[in-house]
């Protein structure tokens, strides 16, 4: 340093500025850190509070007391209620301002306070589970021109069930009662099931399906109960059509000296013949029954007012069994040498649903050739397989040889 010179100052001041400037920035990150972290809390506050008021309700509901279920019996002119609960004993009770009137209806199922058994809620009717998985199809896919050789059959239940459904004031401005119940009776395979699945598509009608056997319960009355139900579960679905197949399942003819089955069967029985004989003809309800022995059914199912229109499906003619080939044959790849004249006559004495399985047997015998066109050959294999009959004495002499 020269003589008589004198130091240099230290800024003090600068090294301040920039220390403060540093810890403000530090405290900035921290304050910003500080902040994501309560927003953090806070939602995780506001989740916990709902959860909290959750468990709240849940263990509120919880201690709520037990309501019983009840049927109305009666109402009376006071506004009071006749209820059979389920334990056995009727009550005249009051109701909640809560529920309408209208919807306290004789056989409508309720919620009674289990102290005051007062009705605080109106249940939803129940329905067998049975019942709810029954065959239900809203509206089927299967229209008249999916049938073959059944005009005649096609224009009866046309007359019987689809004008009933779709235009019901014709019988009205005649004067006329309409069929309440129209069998169908014929061969199996002869197209009764399919014409019911048509007419139900027709008519936009919700189709339910029960087969005979189903209605043959192990305890005394359930039979009789799922009658009652079904027929419930069609009028909530109306316009619907019922349709029982294999009816001399349940249907068949009384007799004198039976079993405690038998007498089952007949209870069940004489539960259908009661809903029959309580139908509107003319309601939004049609009952459809197929059977392949009439001759074994009950009188009281024939006479009039119950299953009164019995329409026969036979064996399909010549003409019908060209047509129903041409049907199934629609979709075919055919080869040009498929002669249809010869294919009728074939298959004499065959049904539809054969018939079917004819066209269905020939187009396996191409796959199996990995062909994409079915032959005339394939015809005739598949008509030699389905319409073969096995000759069971033959059968028995290889058997026991």
């Amino acid at each position: 340093m020269p003589d008589g010179a004198k130091p240099a100052k230290k800024d003090y001041r600068s090294e301040d500025d920039s220390y403060l400037i540093s810890y403000t920035k530090h405290l900035e990150r921290k304050i910003r850190a500080l902040e994501a972290e309560k927003q953090i809390i806070e939602s995780e506050k506001i989740r916990l509070d709902r959860e909290v008021r959750s468990i709240k309700s849940e263990l509120d509901r919880m201690r709520q007391p037990p309501l019983v279920t009840a049927d109305v019996v009666d109402v009376l002119e006071d506004g009071r209620i006749i209820v059979k609960s389920t334990t056995g004993p009727q009550f005249v009770v009051k109701y909640s301002k809560s529920i309408s009137t209208e919807d306290l209806t004789p056989g409508t199922r309720v919620a009674l306070n289990q102290r005051t058994f007062s009705i605080v809620e109106v249940l939803p009717s129940s329905v067998d589970p049975f019942v709810q998985g029954m065959e239900v199809e809203e509206t089927p896919d299967v229209t008249y021109a999916d049938i073959g050789g059944l005009e005649e059959q096609i224009n009866e239940i046309r007359e019987t069930v689809e004008l009933t459904l779709t235009r019901p004031e014709l019988f009205e401005k005649v004067g006329i009662t309409p069929p309440k119940g129209v069998l169908l009776c014929g061969p199996p395979g002869t197209g009764k099931t399919l014409l019911a699945r048509a007419v139900a598509h027709e008519t936009k009608a919700t189709f339910i399906r029960v087969i005979g056997s189903e209605l043959v319960q192990k305890f005394i009355g359930e039979g009789a109960r799922l009658v009652r139900e079904i027929f419930a579960m069609a009028k909530n679905k109306a316009p619907s059509i019922v349709f029982i197949d294999e009816l001399d399942a349940v249907g068949s003819r009384r007799l004198e000296v039976a079993t405690s089955g038998d007498r089952e069967v007949q209870r069940t029985l004489m539960q259908l013949l009661s809903i029959l004989d309580g139908f509107d003809a003319r309601g939004d309800v049609r009952i459809l029954a197929a059977t392949n022995r009439p001759d074994i059914l009950d009188p009281a199912l024939l006479r009039p007012g119950r299953f009164d229109r019995i329409i026969e499906f036979p064996l399909p003619n010549e003409e019908a069994r060209l047509q129903i080939f041409k049907i199934h044959t629609r979709k075919i790849n055919m080869d040009k040498s498929v002669d249809f004249e010869k294919l009728v006559r074939l298959t004499e004495g065959a049904s539809g649903a054969d018939i079917k399985a004819i066209v269905t047997e020939a187009g396996m015998f191409a796959i199996r050739s990995e062909r994409e066109i079915v032959c005339m050959e394939d015809f005739e294999k598949s008509i030699e397989k389905v319409m073969g009959k096995v000759d069971i004495d033959e059968c028995y002499k290889e058997m026991f040889a």
